[in-house]
């Protein structure tokens, strides 16, 4: 299969991205990188819990976010083009106590202007814990008419 990818990426390149916002704050770790596929990671743990001792519902909505998001933006040329987020919805499946839940974004649409991608996300016995859908608008970089 032929990789997405605008260019041969590392997950060294990909995790600078993610130094010094939520991402990093939260734990994520991007973990592989397919030719259709970004995989990640993020602990449940104190900063991912909910009071009640469970994995927050907007934890997972980051992890899907984080993985789609850049995932929409390393199919692009970056100096001419940024993906930027329209809509993410999530819904969550099985709840998760403790461990490390694990997230797969693949794309269900590379338009001209929009982008779609599918995030799923499993806890450590592969089992599906949340399913999230990203939509991600094209941005063409540089100068606007108004300046």
């Amino acid at each position: 299969m032929a990789s997405i990818w605008f260019k041969p990426y590392t997950l060294e390149t990909i995790h600078a991205l993610s130094l010094g916002n939520m991402a990093s704050h939260l734990g994520v770790v991007f973990t592989e990188l397919g030719p259709d596929f970004l995989k990640g990671s993020m602990p449940v743990d104190h900063r991912t819990k909910q009071p009640m001792g469970v994995l927050r519902g907007g934890a997972n909505v980051v992890l899907a976010e984080t993985l789609g998001s850049i995932a929409a933006n390393l199919v692009v040329e970056p100096l001419s083009f940024a993906c930027v987020g329209l809509d993410v919805n999530a819904n969550h499946i099985r709840s998760v106590k403790q461990g490390t839940v694990i997230g797969t974004a693949r794309p269900l649409h590379i338009g001209g202007t929009t982008r779609v991608w599918g995030i799923e996300i499993t806890d450590e016995f592969n089992r599906t814990v949340c399913v999230s859908r990203l939509t991600m608008a094209v941005l063409k970089l540089g100068k606007t008419d108004q300046g």
